[in-house]
């Protein structure tokens, strides 16, 4: 891999080569923020800062993520890394794989360093079965942490969430102005905190805008995958189910494959909608309409609260909770009238 360059730079921070070069070379004219911004980039690329621009780190913060397959996640990384550089602190990553290390023990290396505060994004947290005392000892031993989304009522220490209810009624109305009424949900297993939401939020908006009470045979819970997205596609579409709403953006190219499977078209035959807005949604064929998570905003509420915390300011243990958008593209329709049968699937021997 290349070493970066000055446009790099400059296009991580979204200024021109000029402005980069008059703040590596310290010369008026430039704002305080715009500043900021280039060295934040210079930091994150690993641009050489000139010498009498270097500065000690403020501390540095161990950032622990469930996988970084699912686009969302690097967007988070990305985001939370870039406003710590800003504020003068070292992001540290810790992303997990199956058989690799786990979150305690990213936690207990990140510990070892001395870092001075942590972010859980979808962590152990995030999973009603999961034991809360990891958490409730870094308390105890006086580290400050936060949690992004998955909230526990039950473990006192700042959370900030994406909206999982209020996304659902965003997807429900957009599909029941269309004219679905069998729309299905494909989401994650139900111990985790933003299915358990989505479902409810899911059940809401459809007994609200679909007149349907039970949702019970439109809920498929899978995993948060392209095959988990076509294994709840296949059943959902073969219940009859015109319209699918996804957990995530993965799930809804699984989804997506399904129904091409069976050879009907999307969204001609069956609309399909994702979740979390990742940047290749634009591009699929047809474009994902999904719902975009305010990554930006939950992001710095996240940091704002870790550092306010690690600087002695008081930081309220409640809920923040950021509402979502709807991107609408090409992958919803109006409901068909009289849908064509699925193709059977094909069996082997």
């Amino acid at each position: 891999m290349r070493p970066p360059r000055l446009a790099d730079v400059a296009g991580r921070a979204g200024v021109s080569e000029a402005t980069v070069s008059r703040v590596l070379n310290d010369k008026p004219g430039v704002s305080d923020d715009t500043r900021a911004a280039v060295l934040a980039a210079v930091d994150l690329l690993g641009y050489d800062r000139p010498p009498k621009l270097r500065r000690s780190s403020a501390g540095l913060v161990g950032l622990v993520v469930p996988e970084l397959v699912n686009p969302v996640f690097p967007a988070y990384v990305q985001c939370i890394g870039d406003i710590l550089a800003r504020g003068g602190y070292t992001p540290i990553v810790g992303s997990q794989v199956p058989g690799g290390t786990s979150e305690d023990e990213y936690v207990e290396m990140m510990r070892e360093r001395g870092v001075s505060g942590l972010i859980f994004l979808s962590g152990l947290h995030a999973d009603s079965t999961a034991e809360l005392d990891r958490y409730r000892d870094l308390v105890d031993a006086g580290l400050p942490i936060v949690c992004i989304n998955g909230y526990r009522e039950d473990l006192h220490v700042p959370f900030v969430s994406d909206d999982d209810i209020g996304a659902m009624g965003l997807g429900v109305r957009c599909l029941t102005r269309l004219g679905h009424r069998r729309i299905g949900l494909a989401t994650g297993p139900l111990r985790f905190v933003p299915s358990r939401r989505k479902v409810m939020g899911f059940r809401q908006a459809m007994a609200q805008h679909a007149d349907v009470a039970d949702v019970t045979d439109l809920v498929r819970h899978t995993l948060f995958t392209v095959d988990g997205g076509r294994e709840a596609g296949e059943s959902l579409i073969d219940d009859g189910c015109t319209a699918v709403i996804c957990g995530s953006d993965m799930m809804a190219l699984g989804v997506l494959a399904a129904a091409r499977a069976r050879g009907l078209e999307v969204p001609g035959d069956v609309s399909v909608i994702g979740y979390d807005d990742s940047p290749v949604m634009a591009f699929t064929a047809p474009p994902m309409t999904t719902v975009r998570q305010d990554t930006e905003g939950i992001s710095r509420a996240a940091v704002t609260a870790l550092l306010d915390a690690i600087t002695g300011r008081h930081v309220a243990t409640a809920e923040l909770v950021f509402r979502n958008s709807l991107v609408q593209r090409e992958s919803v329709g109006p409901a068909p009238r009289v849908r064509p049968r699925p193709a059977p699937r094909s069996t082997s021997g």
